[in-house]
């Protein structure tokens, strides 16, 4: 069965090409060579009697026009399903060596050559080792946390930005107050195992970077505090003491989502990494030498400092990755003669950038692999990566997808394409030839 599906018209255009050709196959061809040469001796031996063939006189013979008749459309589509069927299919027409010649071609495309794995390495390499060189992993320390030389240039940025003396003055006021703030049970009508000054922003989904955006804000509109204990439990509750922090208005209560981020992000515990909260859910496995599952394992890390500053200064690393990757494919393209707008890589449409989505892949794949052995060395799992892995798992889905299902389903597209290019050309080709040999011809439609 075929892989296109073809309107009426374009069947019809097919059973008729299919007959035309087998009616062109059967044509017996006579071979000219015996002709050629009967020609040449002929000429040959005029030339031995002392003629040339401009000393030949032309004759002027009138001929009567021929008169060509063009069936009717219908009639010929009668005709074709009558030999060969109504279902053909525009493809079998062509060879397998042709089939594979566009195949090819479309696989030379999306080839990476030497100079697209060289970005794509290098641009791994070099995240990888700004990932073991400076980002490093954070400790509490007299002056607060402290890591490798870029996350603490990070830290001591958002510190500047957003000071603790106005933090401070900032939380205290209405405009930042919510009701998921609770920092113990105190107020709780349902108990939260683990609710503490240390672990209330990672086990209210409020404080999540990313959940907060929705869940927060559904938590203010409706005066509620929804939170996953550490022992994954799920709590949406009510807390009396708490309801006077709610907002009627959505733009009122995103508004006040995001001024209660600003006011956490530099306190001591400060908010957890993006869907970090989710990680409390995950109450299995057997890990290290004390056996703790992955829920205590997260909890362990954001106690020891793993926030969302530290996070986003892992995050350089994948975004040297990005940039060094998209920069030197915009570069490559612009050096082989493409167009500075049609060589900046923003998209990652593969008919646009067939190779610029597997260097961002291999790239990737290498930071993380790297991030893999640091981990399995030292056995801390303060080293891992998040944004890394995150980005990594993106991009290891849309790869897997683009191999197992979307290459062939765009190599059948660009095939299909470039068939029906080639038969343009020869319909063109078609009616020129038709014109120039009706010149002098009569020609009758049926």
């Amino acid at each position: 069965m075929s892989k296109f599906i073809y309107s009426d018209e374009e069947q019809k255009f097919n059973n008729i090409l299919t007959h035309q050709t087998k009616e062109l196959d059967l044509i017996n061809r006579p071979d000219m060579s015996i002709a050629e040469e009967r020609i040449e001796e002929s000429e040959k031996l005029l030339r031995e009697l002392g003629y040339t063939l401009s000393d030949l006189p032309i004759l002027d013979t009138e001929t009567k026009k021929q008169t060509i008749v063009v069936p009717k459309w219908e009639d010929l589509v009668i005709k074709a399903e009558c030999e060969v069927g109504s279902m053909n299919e525009l493809d079998a027409l062509f060879t397998n060596e042709e089939f594979q010649s566009l195949k090819d071609d479309f696989n030379n495309i999306h080839k990476l050559d030497k100079i697209d794995i060289s970005i794509c390495a290098g641009a791994g390499i070099l995240a990888a080792i700004v990932d073991i060189l400076l980002i490093g992993i954070p400790e509490k320390t007299p002056n607060g946390l402290k890591g490798g030389p870029l996350s603490n240039y990070v830290r001591d940025w958002f510190n500047k930005r957003f000071p603790e003396e106005e933090m401070e003055k900032l939380a205290n006021s209405k405009v930042s107050k919510v009701p998921f703030d609770a920092q113990d049970n105190r107020h709780t009508k349902v108990n939260v195992n683990g609710l503490s000054a240390y672990y209330h922003r990672l086990l209210s989904l409020g404080h999540d970077p990313f959940l907060g955006l929705v869940i927060g804000v559904c938590d203010i509109l409706n005066g509620k505090m929804t939170t996953i204990d550490k022992t994954g439990k799920i709590v949406s509750q009510f807390m009396d003491n708490y309801t006077d922090r709610k907002e009627s208005d959505i733009f009122a209560a995103i508004a006040k989502q995001i001024i209660h981020f600003k006011s956490d992000i530099t306190t001591s515990m400060g908010l957890p990494a993006p869907l970090m909260g989710l990680f409390n859910l995950l109450q299995f496995g057997k890990i290290g030498d004390e056996n703790q599952t992955i829920a205590e394992i997260v909890q362990g890390m954001y106690y020891e400092g793993y926030d969302f500053i530290h996070f986003s200064s892992m995050a350089i690393s994948t975004m040297i990755i990005e940039v060094i990757i998209r920069i030197g494919y915009a570069l490559k393209k612009i050096n082989e003669g493409h167009s500075i707008k049609n060589s900046i890589p923003f998209s990652l449409d593969r008919e646009k950038h067939p190779k610029l989505h597997t260097m961002l892949f291999i790239g990737h794949s290498i930071a993380a692999s790297a991030n893999a052995g640091k981990i399995y060395f030292t056995k801390n799992p303060m080293i891992i990566n998040y944004a890394q892995w995150i980005t990594f798992a993106k991009y290891s889905y849309s790869q897997l997808k683009w191999v197992l299902i979307e290459k062939s389903e765009l190599r059948a597209s660009y095939v299909s394409d470039k068939i029906y290019k080639e038969t343009q050309e020869v319909y063109e080709k078609v009616n020129l030839t038709f014109n120039n040999f009706s010149n002098d011809r009569l020609v009758i439609f049926d």
